[in-house]
């Protein structure tokens, strides 16, 4: 199959991080090399590249990742300019190690892993139930089962190809953290495929073979390149950024400073129409 190669570019930015109590500033130099295999994909290159870019590196076992994916929708839906930019979901695990584990419970995971007791596990636990509760989610850890999420990875990025990644984030966070599925499961996997419109024989193929595994890990190393150490984090135009669930006026505030900093390098292009005869899409020709 022909490739067409993207000449490697390198991307200097200057990143804002908020945090809960204080903000900073560094700068990072990032090399990065993209390619599109097929004309199909060059064509949805250009389409994006007439919007800004927004990614955001989250993991599907990341509590804060689907609270803050409700408070940047809350955000996003209140920015005049939400048509006219695009949301990419990037791949990052939380506990890369873990051991899929659908009988065990999600508290006793905790308590090995940060090495606290039992009652300090099912607190942390409580805390993110009630700010998912805030946000209108539904959190149910005793019925999280303790599961490896790079397939479940690889099931966004196969959905992310067919144009429904948005929605696949979405309906794994609900599987995950509500109804209790093993998100590392296939058959679990292929289901959540079906209620966004994906196609089950296209899905278990790419699962079985882990076509989408480089991307996964492609993703991977570009956390480690920009310097991502937690997640969610939301980068913005590859100049801004956003660390943590942050509340929605911040994450509004940083969406019309990086907009508006993208319109004056993208301004929009306003024709003078001269009217004649012409057919329009529904058959009409006048």
């Amino acid at each position: 199959m022909n490739r067409i190669k993207m000449n490697k570019k390198i991307f200097s930015f200057l990143t804002v991080i908020v945090a809960p109590t204080a903000g900073w500033l560094y700068a990072h130099n990032q090399q990065s090399a993209k390619e599109f295999p097929t004309a199909q994909e060059d064509l949805i290159r250009i389409k994006s590249e007439n919007k800004m870019k927004i990614e955001i590196w989250s993991d599907v076992m990341c509590p804060f990742c689907y609270i803050g994916k409700a408070k940047f929708d809350t955000a996003l839906q209140d920015f005049a300019d939400k048509n006219n930019v695009e949301i990419e979901w990037k791949s990052f695990q939380v506990m890369p190690d873990l051991q899929t584990q659908p009988g065990r419970s999600i508290h006793d995971i905790l308590v090995e892993k940060k090495r606290i007791s039992l009652a300090e596990a099912k607190q942390l636990n409580g805390y993110a139930t009630r700010m998912g509760k805030e946000v209108g989610l539904t959190y149910n850890f005793d019925k999280a089962i303790p599961a490896n999420t790079l397939r479940a990875h690889q099931f966004q990025h196969f959905a992310k190809a067919n144009g429904k990644g948005i929605e696949a984030e979405e309906v794994m966070f609900k599987a995950y953290f509500t109804d209790g599925k093993n998100i590392d499961d296939i058959n679990t996997l292929l289901d959540l495929g079906k209620t966004i419109g994906l196609n089950a024989d296209a899905l278990k193929k790419a699962l079985d073979g882990q076509t989408y595994l480089p991307e996964v890990q492609a993703d991977f190393r570009e956390a480690q390149q920009i310097g991502v150490t937690g997640v969610p984090f939301f980068v913005f135009n590859r100049k801004y950024a956003v660390s943590g669930a942050q509340d929605p006026k911040s994450f509004l505030d940083v969406l019309e400073k990086s907009f508006a900093e993208w319109r004056k390098d993208h301004p929009e292009t306003k024709l003078e129409i001269i009217e004649g005869a012409s057919c329009k899409p529904d058959g009409t020709c006048e």
